[in-house]
């Protein structure tokens, strides 16, 4: 579905991506892995076209959309949750929802039921402002809310930063229903147990480099603290 070829991205002078190369088939839930600063986030941001690359192709279902806009991979099936959720903290918790409707150009004014089938605890939190929820109440919207623009492939930056242990497993519980439906993920995680029990094959990064790859369950501990502790 996803094929990421050579890619170079830089910021400035600073080249931040090197050569990567980087796969996602349908249905697949990949798994990115690396310390802090290795261009991780930046590498979800050029897939996404928030950044422009240097060199390198992107392909998604075939089609090259290296030089797409932002909006034009947003309609073609790509969906993204970024590091900090990015909901508006001054709307409500439904016209978040109801902006994920207007997104893929329907004009509802009633929030579909499937968002409650996978966070239940928003359908009672509706009228409140997006900036009161706690943390993981956001992050539950900030999915749900891309999850109504019918993405294809779901990319998701660090989601359960700052989150209590009780709502990641309701967020994992919602991640796995989500896969079942057919939707690719590519996820960027620090919490390596969550990213091990939802993904079936991994990438570590250094520097900017994809070093490492192969499937979730032939990952070892060893490789993991040689890569990815300080």
């Amino acid at each position: 579905m996803l094929s990421v070829n050579k890619l170079n991205v830089a910021y400035g002078e600073s080249l931040i991506l090197r050569g990567v190369d980087l796969n996602v088939a349908e249905g697949e839930a990949v798994c990115l892995l690396g310390r802090n600063g290795v261009g991780k986030t930046t590498l979800l941001k050029s897939i996404m076209g928030l950044l422009k690359p240097k060199s390198g192709r992107l392909t998604f279902e075939g089609a090259d959309f290296t030089h797409r806009r932002p909006d034009e991979r947003a309609q073609q099936g790509i969906g993204y949750v970024p590091q900090g959720r990015e909901i508006f903290p001054q709307l409500s918790v439904r016209d978040n929802l109801i902006l994920g409707l207007a997104a893929r150009g329907q004009d509802f004014d009633t929030v579909p039921e499937e968002v409650y089938d996978l966070f239940p605890a928003l359908k009672d939190l509706l009228h409140r402002k997006g900036g009161d929820l706690s943390g993981g109440q956001q992050q539950q919207l900030a999915i749900a809310r891309i999850l109504l623009t019918r993405p294809k492939l779901l990319l998701l930056d660090e989601p359960t930063e700052g989150i209590q242990p009780s709502i990641i497993d309701e967020i994992e519980d919602a991640i796995h229903k989500i896969k079942a439906t057919g939707v690719a993920i590519l996820l960027v995680e620090q919490y390596l147990q969550f990213a091990w029990r939802l993904s079936d094959n991994y990438y570590v990064m250094e520097k900017g480099t994809i070093i490492s790859q192969g499937s979730t369950e032939a990952l070892s501990e060893e490789e993991v603290q040689q890569h990815l502790t300080v």
